[in-house]
C-alpha cells in the first residue's frame, strides 16, 4: 500500500487540550479504530506543542514563532498507509478537527535496498 503524510491544521483551543470539547477528545480516541475499519493503517504520528513554542530559522537567523502564521497552525501529523490517494482522502474525512482541516501528501517511495 502507498504511504501518505496527513497534516492536521487547527485553530488553537484557548487553554490548550485541557479545554478541548469532550466530543473532540472522544473522536481522537476513536479515530485509529475507524482507520482500521476503513482498511488503512496509521504507521506513526506526532502531536505538536502550540505554535507559540516554535522557533524558525531563515537564512541563518532565528526567530520566535512558526514558519507560517495564520488562524490555523500545524497541530500534528501522521503517516497513513492506504490503497491510493482516494482511499487516503476517504480516511482523512474522519480526522477529528475542531476548527481547521487536513492536508494529504503522497510520500516518495523509499529506494529498494540491494
Amino acid at each position: 500500500m502507498a504511504q501518505y503524510a496527513v497534516f492536521i491544521y487547527e485553530a488553537e483551543i484557548p487553554g490548550g487540550w485541557d479545554n478541548a470539547p469532550k466530543e473532540l477528545l472522544d473522536a481522537h480516541e476513536a479515530f485509529p479504530g475507524k482507520v482500521e475499519e476503513l482498511g488503512g493503517k496509521i504507521l506513526n504520528g506526532l502531536a505538536l506543542q502550540p505554535a507559540g513554542t516554535a522557533k524558525t530559522v531563515r537564512a541563518g537567523a532565528v526567530a520566535d514563532g512558526p514558519f507560517a502564521e495564520g488562524k490555523h497552525s500545524l497541530g500534528g501529523t501522521f503517516v497513513l498507509e492506504a490503497k491510493d490517494i482516494d482511499h487516503a482522502l476517504e480516511i482523512a474525512r474522519f480526522v477529528p478537527v475542531h476548527d481547521g482541516g487536513v492536508e494529504i501528501r503522497p510520500l516518495f517511495d523509499a529506494p529498494e535496498e540491494d
